[in-house]
């Protein structure tokens, strides 16, 4: 049975290292340390990541070769982060020799899913700008490749993985490379990297020579076919495809695998809790996302008008995560992950038609950007009044949100439709008004009195004027507010306003 998992494995890391340049630990180590008891051991991660290291010495200089006929190794600007990445490795590998083998584990887990998620938010690692091959490197290019290429060293000789993605992204994103010269000169740095890498750690721990040398063979053997065939397949695909494809593979796998590493320290209790709240939370989304969808594409509603909706119902989340469970940090957990999973499906789909004509955008990943700053907003505000001050101030959180979202939600509906005059000033952005101001200090009165009303243990006469204050406050941060930041600066100066009056 482990030979079986060591064959998938080699032939996962094998494509990967092929088509965009991956370590071979960053699929092989996860699956033998969690699957294969025999690499459970004192030494255990440790063993499989010289095995990994050692698949990648073959399937990264095959995969350096096939690019390197295509012309896409480029090693003149690359030459100092391939001298610094070689002259770490050692020391990263010593490091992982005396870490205890669960920590070194559980990295390679958490390093999965993270290369994961990276791969689903950018498929295809975009260049700045290229330098032409007889531009020498300025500064901050040295400095950004020293610094790089001793913490990418040292990784690489600790991990095993992470290093061909680090590489990728500094080639794209700093130095100019195109995205399969990238692939195909951080494989060719790869190949000494893993050489050296592994020689370490057989020295380190010689016994990988003696009981693991059946492992080292079929792992060369799979990972370098894989990544021949692989490599040659990569010149001639879509890199979004290949990269979505990865990212997608990366980040379920390392999921499974990290439930199937700690399940036994699982509270499962807690867990299900986790996912139950996180099934109310996300069908409340969809319903509600449903009924505006319908809306969209059955009346002739404004783009404005849809937007501001569109902002309410993302607003009024905060319910089902505060009125579902009585723990804040489950709350908080659910709004962690609808956060990573928002960013993965909208950055996946918002090039679609649908998507362009369902959300209309004035500037690329707005909405992306709008939903993501909400979220983490709401989270901020859960961990913030019901963590920090206790349950018996949560509605706090709902309080401080709804004040925001409803009222800026009207005085921009109003605001357009009945907005004059003008409100001119050197510290007003926009088109405000005096119409759509009121909107929002009404709205959000309203929206305010009605939580503490409903929730919080205080007479009416009292809340009265607190939420009158409240939505003073909102209207003149919001009118004073630019660039889009009332989404932070609203909500802030409310729940400051909330505390205030409810501590002292």
């Amino acid at each position: 049975m482990e030979y079986l998992i060591l064959i998938i494995a080699s032939l996962l890391a094998g494509v990967g290292t092929g088509l965009v340049g991956l370590s071979a630990a960053t699929v092989m180590v996860p699956l033998l340390v969690v699957l294969c008891p025999s690499f459970q051991g004192v030494h255990g991660a440790f063993m499989a990541t010289a095995i990994a290291l050692a698949s990648d010495i073959l399937g990264s200089a095959v995969t350096s070769y096939i690019y390197a006929k295509n012309k896409k190794i480029d090693l003149k600007h690359g030459w100092i982060l391939l001298v610094c990445i070689i002259s770490m490795c050692i020391a990263g590998s010593i490091a992982a020799f005396f870490v205890h083998q669960s920590v070194l584990g559980g990295f390679s887990l958490i390093l999965c899913v993270a290369i994961g998620i990276r791969f689903l938010l950018k498929p295809d690692s975009k260049k700045k700008e290229s330098l032409p091959s007889n531009q020498k490197l300025n500064w901050k290019q040295i400095a950004v490749s020293l610094f790089f290429g001793l913490t990418i060293g040292f990784g690489t000789g600790f991990f095993g993985s992470g290093g061909g993605m680090m590489m990728l992204i500094v080639f794209t994103a700093f130095l100019g490379y195109d995205r399969k010269s990238a692939v195909g000169t951080s494989t060719f740095i790869m190949t000494f990297t893993a050489l050296i890498a592994a020689v370490s750690h057989v020295i380190m721990e010689p016994t990988i020579l003696f009981e693991r040398w059946d492992f080292l063979v079929i792992a060369i053997v799979v990972a370098t076919t894989a990544s021949l065939i692989s490599a040659q397949f990569a010149n001639k695909v879509n890199t979004k495809i290949v990269g979505y494809l990865t990212g997608a593979i990366l980040f379920i796998l390392g999921l499974v695998l990290v439930f199937l590493n700690y399940k036994d320290s699982i509270n499962m209790v807690i867990f299900m809790e986790i996912i139950k709240l996180f099934g109310i939370f996300v069908g409340y989304i969809a319903a509600l996302a449903l009924i505006l969808i319908i809306v969209r594409y059955t009346t002739k509603v404004p783009d404005y008008v849809f937007r501001k909706l569109l902002h309410m119902v993302a607003i009024s989340t905060i319910l089902p995560l505060c009125l579902f469970t009585d723990k804040w940090w489950i709350a908080l957990i659910v709004d962690s992950i609808f956060i990573i999973l928002i960013i993965i499906v909208l950055l996946m789909i918002e090039n679609l038609r649908f998507y362009k004509h369902l959300f209309v955008e004035k500037r690329k990943h707005e909405v992306i950007v709008s939903f993501v700053t909400l979220f983490i907003m709401i989270g901020c505000f859960v961990a913030f009044f019901w963590g920090l001050m206790t349950e018996e101030y949560k509605y706090l959180a709902i309080a401080a949100i709804m004040a925001w979202g409803p009222g800026d939600g009207m005085a921009a509906i109003i605001g357009i439709r009945f907005g004059k005059p003008r409100l001119k000033g050197k510290f007003i952005e926009g088109t405000k008004s005096i119409a759509g101001c009121l909107a929002m200090l009404i709205t959000s009165f309203i929206c305010t009195f009605a939580v503490l009303l409903i929730f919080s243990q205080v007479g009416w006469y009292i809340i009265l004027p607190i939420s009158f204050l409240v939505g003073v406050v909102s209207m003149f941060v919001e009118l004073f507010t630019k660039k889009g930041y009332d989404t932070i600066t609203v909500p802030i100066a409310a729940g400051i306003v909330l505390c205030l009056l409810f501590l002292f």
